[in-house]
């Protein structure tokens, strides 16, 4: 399959490239290929011609999301609106990526794709905007929700990701609070991008959740890291009421990955296997 890959040069971006390297790739960075210039984009698309739209770009800067709302919109959601209606035309699958930040954390038992929507913030307001734009204007795509993601790559919008983090505060021997009543999956790019690999070749077309299996807190997290690199550190658990954030982040954001098994398509294992293999690669690419 011919494939464009939005956003090639960011933290999924990359791996993508990688685990979807049998098909016919074509690249395109954040610098040569702006999601907000619709003109352009479909001036590009047009030229071609790919049979998949692969849609990594996203404004994920969760807080700014809320003093840069119109930024948050025009990239998050009206772009995507742009690229369906480009997709359609070339008679293409656009995949899009969203996030467990469309639920509000209120439950306690993991969301399904059948769960209702109720984004406590502007970020992931605008996220919902998007996939629901994808989800009534497009004929064929993936619509993907996944869950604190964390890549070799690193997440370069974000300068870094949740594990280098932690690991570059236990190296400076900082003291690290994080909290401790956030529930979430942690997923790693590999992961999902192995998961993508599998569900591109299908034509189950819709809305998928797709994370690690299991949970845990981001504490519990931060801790899983420190264990399995064989680390001590200086880690102890706050709540979110002290660790003060513009944007409400969701108490519970677990994602039931429903549909994959429904399907009998699930390959993710348990975020702890996901990450001990994170850490494993980061360690040889480093020696």
């Amino acid at each position: 399959m011919r494939i464009a890959l939005l956003g090639s040069n960011g933290q999924l971006g990359r791996e993508l490239l990688k685990t979807l390297a049998e098909h016919e790739l074509i690249p395109l960075t954040r610098q040569e290929f702006d999601v907000t210039s619709h003109d352009q984009a479909r001036t590009v698309l047009t030229d071609l011609r790919p049979d998949i739209v692969l849609n990594t770009s996203a404004y994920h800067r969760v807080d700014d999301c809320e003093t840069h709302a119109e930024l948050a919109y025009g990239v998050n959601a009206l772009a995507v609106l742009n690229l369906a209606r480009i997709a359609n035309d070339l008679d293409a699958t656009l995949v899009h990526f969203s996030t467990d930040y469309v639920f509000d954390g209120k439950r306690q038992t993991p969301y399904t794709e059948d769960s209702v929507a109720l984004p406590l913030s502007i970020y992931g307001n605008s996220k919902l905007a998007g996939e629901l734009l994808v989800r009534t204007m497009c004929r064929k795509y993936f619509v993907i929700r996944t869950c604190g993601l964390y890549g070799l790559a690193g997440s370069r919008g974000k300068g870094g990701n949740f594990v280098e983090t932690m690991l570059s505060k236990a190296d400076k021997g900082e003291p690290i609070r994080v909290v401790s009543d956030q529930i979430l999956t942690p997923t790693s790019t590999l992961e999902l991008a192995r998961q993508m690999a599998t569900l591109l070749n299908t034509t189950h077309y819709g809305l998928f959740h797709v994370t690690s299996e299991g949970s845990c807190s981001w504490h519990e997290f931060a801790a899983a890291v420190f264990q399995l690199s064989g680390i001590e550190a200086d880690l102890s658990p706050t709540t979110s009421e002290l660790y003060k954030t513009p944007a409400i982040r969701p108490r519970y954001s677990v994602l039931e990955n429903a549909r994959l098994n429904q399907l009998g398509l699930n390959r993710m294992r348990h975020w702890r296997e996901a990450l001990s293999e994170y850490l494993h690669a980061k360690t040889s690419l480093a020696g």
